[in-house]
């Protein structure tokens, strides 16, 4: 029996460097009316492979920029479809079917244009079972005020990881309910927490009351009505904000902890959602004082730590591994080295 062993994912790459890729960029797509975003980001996408590293091997990006300006072009004359009266119902409905193989497409494309040690991955799903996970499972959690939504948000999960294929090895997925309610749950307690605790304190019962007035009896409002208006917006995006970060936090370390790689392989994710949430507030901060020009800084330290919060529990050593799959993957021929595909750009 091979002895496990555990690799730490590293991001190489740094501020200076993207930040000449990101200002080019900008540049050439605002000069070309945004056509070159297309090819930016390729660019884009291939730096931010090419510097993660496991066990000193390197994930790599091979979509082109036609590739991805045909998927933003298919998704304009999309709009302008749904824009166009009388057409729009019936493109709407076609739509409602259509997104399930649109998924797919979109995540066959992505994995099939990512490889890692030169391997590419793949995604096989199936259009029956995209549906389900991404139209009808959501549509039902709504029904039950969201109460189900932890099971809408773990099938699709079990649906994603369960068609990537990296070569022929196959991912999986499959874990308990309780940590999906969990994150859900940990989230609206700090959001619910904050805006009660932040409504007493900045004076929302006075701020009804001076509402009440107004709106009843036309009473001149007073100007700290105002003013407590004003900080009511800034208490909700202080606590839904940071909310939707320690959801992600906790989402991604139990995905991590409950996805597997055929051969015996896992993986691990220790995102702290405290300090996820602090990286994401100072980054957002400090592009805004900086007119964003410290944005390619904010995002280089948002990999950084992603990275420096992921490892690989590999079943033996990588290179076995990867040479064999290497070898299957030449035996039986890979029809689609050369795939054409559209990156629709849709997020899962």
């Amino acid at each position: 029996m091979q002895s496990r062993v555990t690799h730490q994912v590293r991001f190489t790459g740094d501020a200076r460097t993207y930040f000449g890729i990101w200002i080019v960029n900008l540049l050439l797509s605002i000069v070309t009316l945004g056509i070159y975003s297309a090819w930016a980001k390729v660019r884009t996408a291939r730096y931010f492979s090419q510097n993660t590293l496991i066990d000193e091997r390197r994930f790599d990006y091979h979509a082109t920029g036609r590739q991805i300006l045909i998927g933003r072009i298919i998704v304009i004359l999309g709009i302008i479809v749904l824009s166009i009266p009388l057409l729009n119902f019936v493109a709407i409905l076609a739509l409602l079917f259509a997104l399930p193989w649109l998924l797919n497409r979109s995540l066959a494309f992505n994995a099939r244009m990512t490889s890692f040690s030169g391997l590419r991955f793949g995604f096989d799903g199936r259009y029956g079972r995209s549906f389900l996970v991404f139209m009808l499972y959501p549509f039902l959690a709504a029904l039950t005020l969201f109460l189900a939504y932890p099971f809408a948000v773990r099938a699709k999960h079990r649906y994603v990881v369960g068609a990537h294929r990296f070569g022929t090895a196959r991912f999986g997925f499959d874990g308990p309910i309780g940590p999906f309610y969990k994150a859900m749950l940990y989230a609206i307690l700090w959001s619910v927490g904050i805006i009660i605790v932040g409504f007493f304190a900045l004076g929302g019962m006075t701020l009804l009351q001076d509402l009440f007035l107004t709106v009843q009896y036309g009473v001149e409002p007073p100007s700290s009505m105002f003013i407590r208006m004003m900080l009511m917006y800034v208490l909700l995006i202080v606590a839904i904000l940071p909310g939707a970060f320690i959801y992600q936090a906790y989402l991604r370390n139990t995905v991590y902890s409950n996805m597997s790689l055929e051969g015996g392989h896992r993986f691990v994710s220790t995102v702290s959602p405290m300090q996820l949430m602090w990286i994401a507030l100072s980054n957002a901060v400090v592009t805004v004082l900086t007119l964003a020009l410290m944005y390619p800084w904010a995002r280089i330290r948002m990999a950084r730590y992603m990275a420096a919060s992921t490892k690989m529990i590999a079943a033996g050593p990588l290179d076995d591994f990867i040479g064999r799959e290497e070898s299957r993957v030449t035996a039986i021929g890979d029809a689609y080295t050369d795939i054409e595909g559209i990156d629709l750009g849709l997020a899962i």
